[in-house]
């Protein structure tokens, strides 16, 4: 296999290329942000290697021989080519937005709402990676996320989207066997489903610091929209966020086992990296997205009784 002879500098390249278009090294080093010296040195770089003169010198002015010339019109034309390429993966990517979630986030809150950003912005395309796991969103592999935490990212910009909270959620059927639930210590003829350590942070918010006997626990799930899921069949009374499982509550496939709401401080953001906040396709999802999460606020406000306080007031 023949070995092919080595490019010249692509800097070499580039000055020349410039130069040439434009008719002067002057010209080409205001457009390159240089000097005039250095285009002239660059030029000099790409003849010794071709081996060859590319300008005919003059004292005000410089002019193409007859390989310079044929060098332009080449380099010209993959340089445009480089530009086109260039500006079409720009409009690709402004019409790609690559986002990352949680599981119950994305499966139960954010892929039903989909369809009315894609209908407010049909040029932009969502692609959802579904993670436990928090992504790094530095790499360029996504362009932002949902996350739930504190907001306090180093590099990235959050916006607060509606706080963590969680109360009882059960079958319409098993709402008289939740009664149960307001002391620990009662007997309860259903399972309770979902994460100990909310059941825990929810009676202790009500003042209840005993511990929760472990035969009250039903099957152990992975997600907290599985467990929603159980309870909707009839299995148990999870606990899950009322504002992620509104659209189960308005349609009484679920109700509040329980009137109290508690929270674990935290919040649901959205997130992307500080220097691209400003990307037009993640603008319009962050303002869809904060509409979406402002009406869900909304409602849930009037289905619930109590708050926790949120940490600004």
């Amino acid at each position: 296999m023949l070995r092919q002879p080595p490019l010249p500098p692509l800097a070499a390249i580039r000055a020349f290329e410039a130069a040439a278009r434009l008719g002067s090294f002057a010209k080409a080093a205001q457009e390159l942000d240089t000097t005039a010296a250095s285009v002239s040195y660059h030029v000099r770089r790409l003849e010794q290697h071709l081996g060859l003169p590319l300008f005919e010198r003059h004292p005000q002015r410089v002019a193409l021989t007859a390989s310079g010339e044929l060098v332009s019109r080449e380099a010209s034309k993959a340089f445009a080519t480089l530009r086109a390429s260039f500006a079409k993966a720009t409009h690709v990517d402004e019409t790609r937005l690559s986002l990352t979630t949680l599981p119950t986030l994305g499966t139960s809150w954010l892929t039903p709402r989909l369809g009315h950003f894609r209908a407010r912005h049909p040029d932009i395309v969502i692609e959802l990676d579904l993670s436990a796991e928090a992504q790094d969103l530095t790499g360029g592999h996504f362009d932002a996320a949902i996350r739930n935490g504190d907001g306090q990212w180093p590099g990235l910009h959050a916006t607060e989207l509606f706080p963590s909270i969680f109360m009882p959620l059960c079958a319409p059927a098993l709402l008289a066997a939740a009664a149960a639930l307001a002391r620990p210590d009662l007997p309860l003829d259903v399972p309770l489903l979902g994460r100990p350590d909310w059941w825990r942070l929810w009676y202790r918010a009500r003042g209840f610091d005993e511990a929760i006997p472990a035969e009250r626990f039903g099957t152990t799930l992975s997600a907290e929209y599985l467990d929603i899921t159980a309870a909707m069949a009839g299995h148990g009374i999870a606990i899950g966020s009322p504002i992620l499982f509104r659209r189960e509550l308005d349609a009484g496939r679920l109700v509040p086992a329980h009137d109290f709401v508690a929270g674990d401080g935290r919040a649901f953001w959205f997130a992307c990296p500080a220097v691209r906040r400003n990307r037009r396709k993640i603008l319009r999802f962050q303002e869809w997205l904060c509409d979406e999460a402002a009406t869900d606020l909304r409602a849930t406000r009037a289905l619930v009784r109590r708050w926790p306080p949120r940490r600004d007031a």
